[in-house]
């Protein structure tokens, strides 16, 4: 039983409300023009934003007062609900189809993501695996196949709608924990080479993946289609210069850039914020990182330190992977900015991942 409660992470609680914060006006900046061009509404996905904020925040709060362990009891139950989500996600007439993946379940005027969800309910039940099974986890028999096992049963349920950007994100958080939790390095060596070859695969067997890798490494050679986004997106990043050219002053929303309040959201803060305003969501994201790994160090048992290295893991590894798209400096794939960018199901799911950090904070030793 983890030691008594204190106060939660004062510092965690500002810079997620902060990075919030920025999110909610980036979003209504982003997304104006389009709104009020599709919708006759240039407030409408800022409205939506505002909401599920509110229902994060409430969430994020109400989570924060639950003592963790109790996610490892219930941790086998939430992830088969999330198992069974992802099944009647990919049933005609049930899963909803968006930019050609079937990854949403409408619920009336909106939709949840359930792929979104089982990557904090992954990380709950790999915490209790790994921590009730940490002696074994040098062995492959009783330690590393299990846990990589249902790994990848996950992994290829997300790829069946598909969505290889959140599969990569809650395989990439997997291994962070598997490997964390004491796992002997050539295991990781020879599975490395294994996982090379199976995105290989899979970018072969999709001719919009290879798309995206040749657009990746020559942009221009298809600049008016596969290479178009990130070719806007540095459009966006270079005038923004140092000051930027000021909040809501961005060209590149006005349909040059697709969709600029999803995935390529930091394009249009560097535009319209420039290298300072960019720098200083990144410095939060830091601090959101270095207070998760206090609080991962500082956990009373090895489930709290587990826990919270999944979580911690989860936000830079999709932090990591949406910038370096937005900078060119990784394929396009669709992975929303953690806090930032537009999406109701992926704002929720953060913001009640740092709540399940906070309550680790109020037993951690900091």
């Amino acid at each position: 039983m983890p030691s008594k409660k204190s106060n939660p992470d004062f510092l965690l609680i500002m810079v997620t409300l902060a990075l919030l914060a920025v999110g909610l006006m980036m979003v209504y900046s982003a997304s104006a023009i389009w709104a009020e061009y599709k919708f006759h509404d240039a407030f409408y996905f800022a409205k939506r934003q505002f909401l599920f904020a509110g229902i994060g925040i409430v969430a994020m709060f109400f989570i924060m007062r639950i003592d963790y362990w109790t996610w490892r009891t219930w941790a086998k139950l939430i992830l088969l609900i999330c198992f069974v989500l992802l099944i009647l996600v990919l049933i005609p007439g049930i899963g909803m189809v968006r930019n050609g993946s079937r990854s949403w379940i409408g619920v009336g005027a909106f939709s949840i993501q359930p792929s979104e969800f089982i990557k904090l309910a992954m990380i709950a039940f790999l915490a209790k695996f790994l921590s009730e099974n940490q002696k074994h986890i040098t062995t492959v028999k009783k330690g590393l196949l299990p846990s990589l096992g249902l790994t990848f049963l996950a992994f290829g349920m997300i790829m069946l709608q598909p969505d290889l950007g959140t599969a990569t994100v809650m395989l990439g958080t997997c291994v962070v924990m598997i490997f964390v939790s004491g796992a002997r390095v050539m295991h990781f060596v020879v599975l490395g080479l294994m996982g090379i070859a199976g995105f290989v695969a899979l970018i072969i067997s999709a001719p919009y993946r290879m798309e995206r890798i040749t657009s990746f490494l020559d942009p221009w050679q298809d600049a008016l289609g596969s290479g178009f986004q990130i070719i806007q997106s540095l459009y966006a990043i270079g005038p923004g210069g140092l000051f930027g050219l000021g909040l809501g002053q961005s060209r590149q929303k006005f349909f040059y850039l697709p969709e600029p309040q999803n995935d390529f959201i930091f394009a249009i803060l560097s535009e319209e914020l420039g290298f300072i305003g960019g720098t200083f969501v990144l410095l939060l994201f830091a601090l959101l990182l270095w207070r998760g790994i206090r609080i991962a160090l500082g956990a009373p048992d090895l489930f709290g330190s587990f826990l919270a290295v999944g979580v911690i893991s989860m936000i830079a590894i999709q932090v990591m992977i949406n910038i370096s798209v937005v900078t060119g400096l990784m394929p396009v794939t669709g992975i929303t900015l953690p806090f930032i960018s537009y999406g109701g199901s992926s704002l929720t799911l953060m913001l009640m991942a740092v709540g399940v950090l906070l309550n680790i904070s109020r037993h951690a030793r900091l």
